[in-house]
């Protein structure tokens, strides 16, 4: 199979994964890197052929966004703040530094795609019994903190991104917000921004690997329309075990190959 090929299925597997589960980015970094990407080049690839997924995920919660209150998209403001710099600091980061953090950043993913759906739960239940709807008694210096852990997760998502979405619950929950649906149509939102930003930057500073982008993006798409259905089949459960044991095998060879 022809590295372009290989790179389509990787891209295809991961537009199924996010439709379903969320972390296609373990799936299509790693197979950038197996296919002799350098590393910064792969992550930055990687962000520009899945972010159009993003699109679809944002789309499909705009009944939930529609009732979403307008000061959460104030979020936005310190997402594509921090996207852009997360994406100028990876710019700036040397290639051999980066390629030592890869490992790193790889588990640390992998243990947030981890404990996602738990922590996910257990949000779910403590809005449940949220005493204060809406985070409408926060003050300002609590909205200021949160916009400040924002842009942190905005810096994340430029220069990294994979796991992000698990951080972003994590605010909306802190921030009030107690409809799990409109949640995820938020972080789909905040997503899209951090890394739509993020992918101007890689694109304008030539960081991106043309040659796979165009047909990464195709199967990406096609992934997430007709992925789903198989993935949905085998169970939410699965594709999620299989991420994880993908994930972290990826992690200890990279750390083993390190050491």
């Amino acid at each position: 199979m022809t590295p372009l090929l290989l790179a389509m299925a990787a891209a295809f597997l991961a537009g199924g994964i996010n439709s379903v589960a969320g972390g296609g980015t373990l799936i299509t970094f790693p197979a950038l890197l197996a296919l002799g990407v350098p590393p910064i080049a792969a992550n930055a690839t990687s962000t520009v052929a899945i972010w159009p997924g993003s699109i679809g995920s944002a789309w499909g919660f705009r009944r939930e966004l529609r009732s979403v209150r307008r000061g959460i998209f104030l979020l936005i403001i310190p997402t594509l703040l921090g996207g852009t710099c997360g994406a100028l600091l990876l710019r700036m980061t040397p290639a051999a530094v980066f390629a030592h953090l890869v490992p790193f950043l790889i588990l640390l993913a992998t243990v947030l795609f981890t404990v996602q759906a738990p922590v996910q739960r257990h949000i779910q239940r403590a809005l449940g019994t949220a005493s204060v709807p809406n985070g409408s008694r926060h003050t300002a210096a609590w909205r200021a903190g949160a916009f400040s852990v924002q842009f942190a997760v905005g810096v994340y998502g430029g220069y990294f991104g994979a796991g992000m979405s698990i951080m972003l619950l994590t605010v909306l929950a802190f921030l009030g917000m107690d409809d799990i649906l409109q949640m995820n149509g938020v972080s789909s939102l905040l997503s899209l921004c951090a890394n739509g930003v993020a992918s101007l930057v890689f694109a304008s500073a030539h960081m991106v690997v043309w040659s796979y982008v165009g047909a990464m993006m195709g199967a990406a798409l096609f992934g997430g329309w007709a992925a789903a259905g198989v993935a949905r089949r085998v169970g939410k459960r699965m594709v999620r075990h299989f991420v994880i044991v993908v994930g972290f095998t990826i992690a200890a060879l990279l750390f083993v190959k390190m050491f």
